[in-house]
């Protein structure tokens, strides 16, 4: 496979430094890309870089995911209104393994292959620099011109936070410089990749390992994705959607990439599955016949979570996603997990009972009218469960005078009643 051909018609591509393909086929190349760690989960809008690593390394190219440690502690200008909060050195090596593990779903970091991924943190070789020994060994390198000239610093200094540009952020592209010229000298790295929005600073590094050693080296950003339109690609209402299933469940995570426009869908599946030119153009050839069946969607959706969090959880996800259009789905219903049931039935009525009453049995009217208020009335709550119009737990409730135990509890908690097609409401009991 060849790199460049490869990322070019995903459309993974938006700018690279002259020479940087010619380099790519000389020789088997070592190129970093940057991660914040400023929480202890990737989340989506950090899966563009990870692929592209993996389409680096898939090449026979061997890449670095460098982990900022010291350069997260001080914010980047770029794009970012504000300054990012201090992380102290235990919350970063945290952070730094947690993000190690969910890279190794993506890259090879254990075989004794000549390209095999490493992971490394500028903190470890930024933490003894002093200012003296950075002043003299970089900042006299790049000039103040040069460093004001850049797109994201004139966006903070024409007004685009309150507080302007402070010396802390000011100096970012010099570390993030001094990190790339530091990883060419000590793992001879050519490449620096990251999002588009990371050029300016990438180039500062690129400047000041020519104007301090003489050495040549490259750059290649890819686009920052966006939505069709034009929202923000990976934000959801309840914010970011992590590949930690602790922050996004697996059934959520499910959810959001089969939720695309089919606009994006095509777009997405170029940039976040490693199917062939071919699948794909397969695939918006089926959807093109038939949208409404949603083929790009539904593959999608099941190429990213089974990389994310497997096949298993990817099928626990589509099983999931079933229970709010079926009739048969109790016994999936009764195996769902605490937090993936509240996922799917998030935003629906909610009503409190005692677990205690459920110990001794509630009548079926009663808990459908007195205990909670999913019916104005008995009388109208037992009209309607006559007419087979009430299911509890996705299973038809047609006996008026049944009673409701602590038995039919999902997860020992809770209860799903559903009133005609649509309208579902979940007990808590406690």
């Amino acid at each position: 496979m060849d790199f460049i051909e490869e990322l070019t018609w995903r459309g993974m591509i938006h700018t690279m430094m002259p020479g940087t393909d010619e380099q790519l086929r000389k020789e088997m190349t070592t190129a970093y890309l940057g991660i914040d760690p400023t929480a202890d989960s990737l989340h989506i809008g950090h899966l563009c870089g990870v692929m592209m690593l993996r389409h680096f390394q898939r090449c026979g190219h061997k890449p670095i995911a460098l982990v900022g440690g010291a350069t997260g502690m001080i914010g980047d200008p770029s794009g970012k209104s504000a300054e990012r909060n201090l992380l102290d050195e235990k919350t970063l090596r945290h952070n730094q393994e947690a993000i190690k593990a969910q890279l190794g779903r993506f890259l090879d970091f254990e075989s004794d292959a000549p390209n095999r991924a490493e992971l490394v943190n500028n903190y470890d070789w930024m933490k003894d620099v002093t200012f003296l020994d950075f002043a003299r060994e970089i900042g006299k390198h790049i000039t103040v011109n040069y460093m004001m000239a850049k797109d994201s610093v004139q966006k903070r200094l024409n007004g685009e936070a309150r507080d302007g540009l402070s010396f802390t952020e000011f100096t970012y592209q010099l570390l993030q410089g001094f990190d790339f010229l530091h990883l060419y000298q000590t793992k001879n790295c050519k490449l620096q990749l990251g999002g588009s929005d990371q050029w300016g600073n990438i180039t500062t590094g690129s400047e000041l390992i020519r104007r301090k050693l003489g050495g040549e080296v490259f750059a290649l950003t890819c686009p920052l994705i966006t939505k069709a339109d034009g929202g923000k690609f990976g934000k959801t209402e309840s914010g970011n959607v992590w590949l930690d299933a602790r922050y996004t469940s697996p059934y959520k995570f499910y959810q959001f990439w089969l939720n695309v426009s089919d606009a994006d869908a095509e777009k997405y599946l170029k940039i976040f599955t490693f199917l062939t030119k071919e699948e794909i153009e397969a695939l918006v050839a089926e959807h093109a016949e038939n949208p409404g069946l949603r083929p790009l969607q539904k593959r999608l959706a099941k190429e990213v979570t089974e990389m994310v969090h497997g096949k298993e959880q990817y099928e626990a996800a589509v099983e999931a996603s079933k229970i709010l259009f079926s009739n048969e789905a109790k016994e999936a219903l009764m195996n769902l997990d605490e937090k993936t049931l509240l996922d799917i039935f998030e935003g629906v009525p909610t009503f409190n009972v005692a677990k205690s009453d459920l110990e001794a049995g509630i009548p079926l009217l009663e808990l459908l009218a007195t205990h909670t208020k999913v019916f104005p009335s008995k009388g109208e709550a037992r009209k309607m469960v006559q007419g087979n119009g009430v299911s509890l737990n996705k299973e038809k409730v047609s006996d008026p005078a049944m009673t409701i135990g602590k038995e039919a509890l999902i997860a020992d908690k809770y209860l799903l009643i559903q009133r005609g097609k649509k309208n579902y409401y979940l007990v808590i009991a406690e």
